[in-house]
């Protein structure tokens, strides 16, 4: 269900969060994981269908909001999330974080708010995650200043500069489903870090031009969309060795902190 070319196989899925510290904000996270609020989300009936179909693993203390201390922060000290979609395995977290502003698409916010719950479930949202004051606190990415990322970054051209300093891009995704966007972050070693959410689901996709099969991009979002924005990532990757490129579900990517700039 992962890529197309692979064989029928149990597959690790590790979700990954992004824990941000910039110099003036303080931490960011982009997205927040699993937390033990998505089995209580996935209790009942439909929701519990959502657990029936990616069972998930979550020993104690592996919550996002649970590792903050070991990097010297607390839930309340994170400043904003910045949410690259609104499925449940990336804001299952997510009212952990009560003084934080929820950066976010309008499009994302709105597949929660959609009216029936199977048709939620089948498309991987989980209202039962999104805070009860999510409007008050929502930023979007299309409110924001859209800035030239230079041909560095080509074939992507524009991204949202959510703190106005440049640090972090929100960058569009289009495909995977609607609302999904990436993460540019300008790191203080000089490199740039490109968070891309579900835009591919390893790291090997993303060097391989590797899609999923159709039969999961058509359940979730858009399949034209979502091999047109892997094969731009593709491409950027390939002419662009010092970028790195992190999806969140990639099994080679250790536990790091990215200092903005």
């Amino acid at each position: 269900m992962t890529r197309h070319d692979a064989g029928l196989a149990p597959a690790v899925f590790p979700a990954l969060a992004a824990l941000i510290v910039h110099p003036d904000e303080g931490p960011i996270l982009f997205d927040t994981g699993y937390d033990p609020a998505f089995f209580a989300a996935t209790e009942p009936f439909p929701e519990r269908l959502y657990r029936w179909t990616t069972p998930v693993s979550l020993a104690p203390g592996q919550a996002v909001a649970d590792q903050l201390p070991a990097f010297g922060f607390t839930p309340e000290d994170i400043r904003a999330v910045v949410v690259s979609h609104f499925h449940g395995d990336h804001i299952a977290g997510l009212t952990r974080f009560p003084n934080a502003r929820i950066v976010c698409a309008r499009a994302g916010l709105a597949e929660v708010q959609r009216k029936g719950r199977v048709s939620r479930v089948r498309r991987g949202v989980l209202a039962a995650l999104a805070p009860a004051d999510i409007d008050a606190r929502a930023v979007f990415f299309e409110d924001r200043p859209r800035v030239p990322l230079g041909p560095d970054m080509a074939p992507f051209e524009t991204g949202a500069d959510l703190l106005g300093d440049g640090a972090l891009l929100a960058v569009q995704l289009p495909g995977h489903c609607p609302g999904h966007w990436g993460l540019l972050v300008r790191q203080n070693d000089d490199r740039t870090r490109f968070l891309i959410a579900d835009a591919a689901w390893s790291s090997g996709a993303v060097r391989d031009n590797a899609p999923p099969p159709r039969l999961t991009t058509a359940l979730l979002g858009e399949t034209g969309p979502y091999r047109g924005t892997l094969h731009a990532l593709h491409r950027l990757w390939a002419r662009n060795p010092d970028l790195i490129v992190t999806p969140s579900h990639c099994g080679e990517v250790g536990i790091e902190t990215c200092r903005a700039d």
